[in-house]
């Protein structure tokens, strides 16, 4: 398995340089083709409302300043993938809001790149929950990048947050082409008393057996995450506090987890685990749905 077509969001974001950046270099790395996006905001079912666009002069010049904006985010792409050495690429401004735009363009895509929402710096150009909606929506596993950190285009160290679910299965398998050129891969595995028969009689040996057969080299090495205190399951947001802490204890350079194991109302109201990592995390998360 490899990343044939990398899909990255581009806005006129600070971070976007490195986002765009850490698409190329996956890209490269697996001879893959990079399409660069930028989204106007304007969703595509305007134009299945409105006759005639260009009869209203004043929906007319917004559309033009919203296309000029997401042409000026494109500047200097072609000059950026020229200079980073990737051959196989194209760029496109597309009429449609970002979640749903990039949702759809996804469906031709083995990987879709997009930032992390900056709290101090929001974008008129995407909605405050733009990176769980792709997440959802998108069919895809996304590589949500920091806006924030370090975002190594190649892994030393990634940790896999593993409860078994089907969830973390498909981000596990999906994320194997990065697996593959970490030198170590760390496994944690979350309240396995919990869920004692999804997890098996060694919790976390069976994924660890499957990274091996798919071709991980890099040290396999496991990591107990209890239940710590108490009875019944943890707060999920005090999970998704768990997995930043074991990825900052390893510096960790890459973490995969499945996303919304919940409904996404349920995660939202308990605060749960993929809004917790969403909104604190300093390191590329790669996240399946």
């Amino acid at each position: 398995m490899s990343y044939k077509t990398v899909l990255v969001h581009i806005d006129d974001g600070a971070s976007a340089g490195a986002r765009i950046d850490l698409a190329a270099a996956i890209a490269r790395s697996q001879g893959g083709h990079l399409v660069g996006v930028a989204l106007t905001g304007v969703s595509r079912f305007l134009y299945q409302n409105v006759t005639n666009i260009d009869d209203d002069p004043n929906l007319a010049l917004h559309l033009s300043f919203l296309r000029e904006r997401a042409g000026h985010a494109l500047t200097g792409f072609e000059q950026r993938m020229a200079a980073l050495g990737l051959d196989g690429f194209e760029q496109s401004v597309v009429d449609d809001e970002a979640g749903g735009g990039v949702s759809l363009l996804a469906r031709y895509a083995d990987l879709v790149v997009i930032g992390q929402l900056n709290p101090a710096q929001p974008s008129s150009a995407v909605m405050s929950d733009f990176p769980a909606y792709v997440v959802i929506h998108s069919g895809r596993p996304v590589l949500i990048v920091p806006y924030a950190g370090a975002a190594a285009a190649a892994p030393r160290r990634a940790l896999i947050s593993w409860n078994a679910s089907k969830e973390a299965s498909r981000a596990v398998s999906a994320a194997l082409p990065l697996l593959k050129q970490a030198a170590e891969v760390h496994i944690v595995v979350l309240d396995a008393e919990q869920n004692a028969a999804e997890h098996g009689a060694d919790p976390g040996a069976e994924i660890a057996l499957y990274l091996r057969r798919h071709g991980v080299i890099g040290n396999i090495a496991l990591r107990q995450s209890p239940r710590q205190g108490g009875r019944g399951r943890r707060r999920p947001g005090a999970v998704g506090d768990t997995l930043l802490s074991h990825a900052a204890d390893l510096a960790a350079d890459l973490l995969v987890m499945g996303a919304y194991g919940h409904s996404r109302f349920r995660e939202t109201i308990l605060g749960g685990v993929t809004r917790t990592v969403l909104e604190s995390m300093t390191i590329p998360v790669l996240m399946a749905h």
